[in-house]
């Protein structure tokens, strides 16, 4: 969290979950597995428990008046983005690049909503290990930050030569609704104007909020589906708790009754459960687990990334024609 702080990676839009899952990468492929037989608990318990506890505390990040900000449009077209992009990587996944289903809905839990805890999120739905959530958080940073940078680009190439009609507004819905991390979306937004930046904040926040619907509905489906192993689809039945927790923590917080400086240290007590269940992730992933997933999974996210940016266009564009 210290490192987060510094100018240059804030500029780059690297947070400290991401900074985290690095560390603790590097730490459980070096000394780590020597400290496995007595760290081994306290590390199982941040992944699950410390985990949930930390998405719940995510609702404090937003409110329920974040939605009127951007109006039904801006629902719309993170509703649209979301689901496409998640319909995308599940089809796409399995389909065209035959990687295993629990990767290919990590991956698009990452790219559609809220990145890398989007990814922590949809975990314990989807039943993955740790180096399939690490392989999908690594792809929400790869294109996340790719994203970051190429925006900005865009949207001064577009100035120039006057393709599309761009206010700072629709490319602040257009960024927000789009880009994986909620740090990668103000470092894109304030590439451009402090007003871009305020707009993609909001619409990111309403998609973040869709997370827990998200969640639901992800659980519902997979119990649809079934499981060959006898017991495994009434597990997966039951609705994640945490995915209600957030949504009343949100609600909550939406009253405005805990004075500002609370809710600041809350947030930050957030980053904190939040960072450690990304170090335990990096702490239990080998390099070899890495290796052996492979491409496929990088040429997925790059899939998903273009849709983000070609799709997620023309969604922006398709809803603000249609209701203005």
């Amino acid at each position: 969290m210290a490192l987060a702080t510094l100018p240059w990676l804030q500029a780059h839009g690297i947070s400290a979950l991401t900074l985290a899952i690095v560390l603790g990468i590097a730490l459980g492929n070096s000394v780590y597995p020597r400290l496995a037989p007595r760290a081994a608990a306290g590390v199982g318990f941040s992944k699950q428990w410390l985990l949930r506890a930390g998405i719940v505390l995510y609702g404090l990040r937003l409110t329920f008046q974040d939605i009127g900000q951007v109006g039904v449009a801006g629902v719309l077209i993170d509703a649209l983005v979301l689901s496409s992009t998640f319909g995308l990587a599940w089809w796409a996944g399995t389909r065209w690049f035959g990687i295993d289903r629990t990767s290919a809905l990590l991956i698009g839990a990452g790219s559609a909503i809220c990145g890398a805890a989007a990814v922590m999120a949809a975990e314990p739905v989807v039943r993955g290990r740790a180096e399939q959530v690490t392989v999908a958080v690594s792809t929400v940073v790869v294109f996340g930050t790719l994203g970051m940078f190429l925006y900005p680009a865009l949207y001064q190439l577009n100035l120039a030569y006057g393709v599309l009609p761009m206010s700072e507004a629709f490319y602040g819905v257009f960024t927000g609704s789009t880009v994986h991390e909620v740090a990668q979306v103000v470092a894109a937004g304030r590439a451009v104007s402090e007003g871009a930046a305020d707009t993609a904040v909001i619409a990111k926040m309403v998609r973040v909020m869709m997370l827990a619907p998200f969640l639901i509905a992800l659980s519902l489906l997979l119990a649809r589906g079934g499981s060959a192993q006898p017991g495994a689809a009434r597990a997966k039945i039951v609705v994640p708790w945490f995915a209600f927790g957030f949504v009343a923590v949100a609600g909550f917080n939406s009253l405005h009754l805990l004075p500002a400086s609370w809710v600041a240290v809350a947030i930050e007590v957030d980053t904190v459960l939040l960072a450690m269940a990304m170090a335990a992730l990096g702490l239990t992933t080998h390099v070899s687990a890495l290796r052996q997933a492979g491409m496929k999974p990088m040429l997925l996210a790059l899939l998903l990334f273009a849709w983000l940016l070609a799709g997620g266009l023309g969604i922006n564009v398709g809803v603000h024609a249609l209701l203005g």
